[in-house]
């Protein structure tokens, strides 16, 4: 066998049993592929995102209202709120002031108002619009889906508004005469019965129901701007509207909690070291315990993710505007606690990896999967359900909601205590798992 390959099978048998090699170079690419597939529609039954919270407060009396409301149920893109459960158990329909205050309060990020003149005056229908528009591409998805549900699969709400502007205009008898007239006219010169035809003209069914059909095209665009100028969105931005700049109060806490954990994930190859290096027995000889270096490379993790987003957020002062000194008090809490269940992160990296080149492939596969599922990219409700249910225990998630409620929302410190509880519960458990492991190996022997 030839020098030249010899090398090779030297090279391949070394990069085959280098397992971090092996993950960073095949699965962590094809995890990577899985996750952006679906966040761009590359999967036709998954081209949009699910579940997305949308409350609706219906004030008219119309029946077509109720309608709309069913159609919104049916759009897979929503799940819809229609009632508030009080705290006797009764369940009441949503009121203005109601979803005003979970709008604040983040439980959901769009309302559909549906006001009493949803009819108005003069032809066309007319909706309210409420947002908290914590991330820029959800909202024009959201935006989008809704007027298409609208447009497409209730037409009867310009059917009816034509009749109520003609009436206004030629009374109720001519109105009455003028459908008569329509109703033989149909019938004549395409069958059908006449009262029936009559009723369907009356309740708004003249125009045709474009979703009737499922896989027929959306209007043309000509079709579509008409459309536009006689439904009106009145919309209302109800939480960051004082944020100078959104899209970095949107960005910059997912990406700092992305490189934090790539900071003090990557302190974990330091176990291995210190251990192949001998430093752990001349520190077990002198009076310090396995604890105390647990404590220690904890503590060290902490101060370096502290002093890491520090560093970050400052950037975005300089560079963005960011509003950092108005929320100082809850910026410090939520990344306080982010940096501690990221250090502890770390550690159970160490405590579970064979070697430190496989804490490294395994750090890498694991923080690219969790910034991915977790929002720190794009919206969690880009994901199908069982992602976005996922991503609610991974300690990413949990920060950037944290980061977001202080830099978009602007809450207090005893606002967001309640994520800051959390991601400080994800702490305390991953590093007790952690240590628990740690020791079941023998690491400090």
């Amino acid at each position: 066998m030839s020098p030249t390959l010899v090398l090779l099978r030297k090279n391949l048998l070394t990069f085959w049993r280098s397992r971090a090699g092996v993950v960073i170079t095949f699965l962590v690419p094809v995890v990577l592929i899985y996750l952006f597939g679906h966040v761009f529609g590359l999967y036709r039954q998954e081209s949009a995102p699910s579940g997305i919270p949308i409350a609706v407060v219906n004030q008219s009396p119309e029946p077509v209202a109720q309608q709309l409301i069913a159609a919104l149920k049916a759009e897979k893109t929503f799940a819809v709120r229609t009632e508030i459960t009080a705290p006797d158990g009764t369940t009441r329909p949503l009121t203005e002031d109601d979803v005003r205050a979970a709008l604040h309060a983040n439980d959901y990020r769009y309302a559909l108002i549906l006001p009493p003149d949803l009819l108005g005056e003069t032809l066309g229908v007319r909706f309210r619009f409420l947002t908290n528009p914590r991330n820029e591409m959800e909202a024009q998805i959201v935006n989008g889906v809704l007027q298409r549900t609208i447009f497409m699969q209730v037409p009867q709400l310009l059917g009816q508004s034509l009749q109520r502007s003609a009436a206004r205009a030629i009374g109720e008898s001519g109105l009455d005469e003028f459908n008569q007239e329509i109703a033989d006219a149909i019938s004549r010169s395409f069958g059908g019965d006449r009262t029936e035809i009559k009723q369907q003209i009356t309740s708004g069914r003249l125009l045709p129901n474009a979703a009737a059909t499922p896989g027929e095209s959306e209007p043309a665009a000509g079709e579509r701007n008409v459309m536009e100028n006689l439904i009106r969105f009145d919309t209302e931005q109800v939480a960051g509207v004082e944020v100078g700049n959104p899209m970095a109060a949107r960005l910059v806490g997912g990406y700092a909690i992305m490189f934090l954990l790539f900071a003090v994930s990557g302190s974990a190859t330091h176990f291995y070291e210190e251990k192949q290096t001998g430093v752990f027995q001349r520190l077990l000889s002198s009076p310090v315990r396995p604890r105390h270096i647990v404590t220690a490379r904890f503590l060290f993790g902490v101060i370096l993710g502290v002093a890491q987003s520090a560093v970050l957020f400052l950037a975005g002062w300089i560079f963005f505007g960011l509003d950092l000194f108005g929320h100082l008090p809850a910026l410090f809490a939520v990344t306080v606690a982010a940096a501690a269940a990221c250090s502890a992160f770390g550690m159970l990296i160490a405590a579970l990896a064979p070697n430190s080149s496989a804490a490294s492939g395994l750090a890498t596969l694991l923080v690219l999967s969790m910034s991915a599922i977790g929002g720190a990219w794009f919206p969690v409700s880009f994901m199908p359900d069982t992602i976005q249910t996922l991503s609610r225990f991974t300690l990413v998630y949990w920060a950037v909601e944290g980061f977001a409620d202080v830099l978009w929302a602007g809450r207090s410190l005893l606002e967001v205590l309640p994520k800051v509880g959390v991601l400080s519960a994800i702490a305390a458990a991953v590093l007790l798992v952690a240590i628990a492991r740690l020791n079941s190996r023998r690491m400090f022997e």
